[in-house]
């Protein structure tokens, strides 16, 4: 549906440009009706931001009349048809720091000139323009589109300010809206996190933080548990253990390896690290592996590493605690009762306490206690 502006409107419309721009021009620290706004979400490692100025309502008939329907001559600048600014004054701008996916299409990493077409039918279609630096739409040009994505827009409770916000934040994307009056404009946007922070990682790596051995246990961690390449995150895993100035073998880097070596399927390998990395590891490290060995579905590897734990950290809190769990698991009830009373009186808080009475019952319920 296209409009045109009546000679009125234009002509109040050249003078209040004239003045305001000429004023922000010298003053550009006045302030303005429409105010300066702008928010921000991460995604991952990805910052997107938008930065825009926000009309009010104030008793106006907005959508169809302030805002026309569709594309519209606004009677101004060089564009014979012209969408919405999506907000006021100069352009709305929209920034990530990494590629995007907007409905399904590739936004690169950038500044964009953010534009809507509102139509009558409860739909609209978001603009993202290369040209992020014109005064709103009036010099819009649509060779400079970079994406186009069409949305369906919602009825809301009445919202005065025109608001941007980001209304829905999951591990990879977030939904961006527009509210005013009673429309909600939303626009889903997503981001591979795991290929972006892998990318940032490899170049952090030549930088100072890659003089030292943590970043580069991080960096494996990171790869093993995110879905990133195995070799690249045994490589590093290697470096922090060997070979390099900042290199030190230690438990949890030597753990670290097993298990990257465990996910590539090289399970006796990744059992020969551990091997080498448990006299290297606390009575709480060594703890944790065996739990760690219960998730997993390792019950008679579990119970052995307790076992090891209790002779090599002999009458220290929490090696009953970790032989009544293995025990358990491998469903000897009667032993993992024994040791769990050995535990509650070498737990080192009420805290603990409260846990073991509570896992005693279960026990003698006959219940599993992991």
């Amino acid at each position: 549906m296209k409009k045109i502006y009546s000679a009125l409107t234009a002509t109040i419309f050249t003078a209040v440009l004239f003045v305001s721009s000429t004023a922000t021009a010298q003053l550009d620290f006045l302030p303005q009706g429409s105010q300066l706004a702008s928010v921000s979400q991460r995604i991952g490692n990805t910052d997107v931001t938008i930065t825009y100025s926000r009309p009010s309502v104030n008793d106006r008939e907005i959508w169809g009349a302030l805002v026309p329907y569709g594309m519209n001559n606004l009677g101004f600048g060089t564009a014979t048809e012209s969408p919405w600014r999506a907000g006021a004054n100069e352009n709305t701008v929209f920034k990530t720091t990494h590629d995007l996916t907007v409905g399904g299409k590739t936004l690169p990493a950038g500044k964009y000139g953010l534009h809507m077409v509102v139509n009558e039918d409860n739909t609209a279609t978001v603009i993202f323009s290369e040209n992020h630096e014109a005064w709103g739409s009036y010099f819009y040009d649509p060779s400079e589109d970079a994406l186009r994505v069409d949305v369906k827009t919602n009825e809301i409770p009445h919202t005065e300010l025109l608001t941007f916000s980001f209304d829905e934040v999951g591990p990879n994307s977030a939904v961006a809206s527009l509210k005013w009056e009673k429309k909600q404009i939303p626009f889903t946007v997503e981001t591979d996190v795991t290929a972006n922070v892998l990318a940032e990682i490899r170049q952090q790596l030549q930088t100072t933080p890659g003089f030292n051995r943590q970043t580069w246990e991080q960096a494996a961690t990171f790869s093993l548990n995110n879905g990133g390449d195995l070799d690249e995150a045994l490589g590093w895993a290697n470096a922090a253990i060997e070979g390099q100035f900042f290199s030190q073998k230690n438990f949890n880097n030597l753990s670290l390896k097993a298990q990257i070596l465990d996910r590539q399927g090289k399970t006796a390998e990744a059992k020969a690290v551990m091997d080498e990395a448990m006299p290297m590891g606390t009575v709480f490290e060594i703890h944790g592996y065996g739990r760690q060995l219960i998730a997993q579905g390792k019950h008679d590897q579990a119970l052995e590493v307790f076992k090891w734990n209790a002779k090599n950290h002999k009458g220290t809190w929490p090696v009953d605690y970790g032989l009544a769990r293995g025990y358990s698991a491998v469903g000897d009830y009667k032993s993992a009762l024994k040791h769990l009373k050995v535990a509650e009186g070498r737990a080192p808080d009420q805290l603990n306490r409260d846990v073991i009475v509570a896992n005693i019952s279960k026990l003698e319920a006959g219940t599993d206690i992991n």
